[in-house]
């Protein structure tokens, strides 16, 4: 029971901004742990029919997406390393930049919208999760004092 106590005040401590965080972070953390996940296991034969690019390259793509979709909660959940959070989200933003150049070129510009909203999202991310952690380093080193 405790837990549940415990839980459900960190979230009402959260601001309207840290909960728009947290829901970002959750919904492409599925989406790239999926996608990732499915670039590793799709066959050979399937994946070089669907993209001009090179398999090897493709399992590489889909295992930077599942280590970053993972990276972009586990941190922040377990209160370890959260620096890495913004970190993932943006090496994701720059995976989903390359995802938005080729979708252009091969499918056209219209496709490559969606792409290019989900890096400009993880962007978002990276930078506020950036400043969160530097505030609260020097929070913690007593370099930033509250106003009197």
């Amino acid at each position: 029971m405790r837990s549940h106590t415990l839980t459900t005040s960190i979230y009402e401590k959260l601001s309207t901004s840290g909960k728009l965080l947290w829901g970002i972070q959750g919904a492409f953390a599925a989406l790239f742990l999926v996608a990732g996940v499915m670039k590793l296991v799709t066959p050979t034969a399937t994946l070089d029919e669907q993209s001009a690019l090179p398999v090897l390259f493709m399992r590489f793509i889909g295992l930077c997406e599942a280590l970053g979709g993972i990276g972009l909660v586990l941190p922040g959940v377990l209160r370890i390393r959260v620096g890495l959070v913004p970190l993932a989200a943006a090496g994701l933003a720059i995976i989903m930049a390359g995802a938005t150049v080729v979708t252009a070129v091969d499918i056209g510009v219209a496709p490559a919208v969606m792409p290019f909203v989900i890096g400009a999202l993880c962007v978002f991310v990276a930078v506020s999760r950036s400043r969160a952690t530097v505030t609260q380093a020097l929070a913690e080193r007593h370099l930033l004092q509250p106003a009197s």
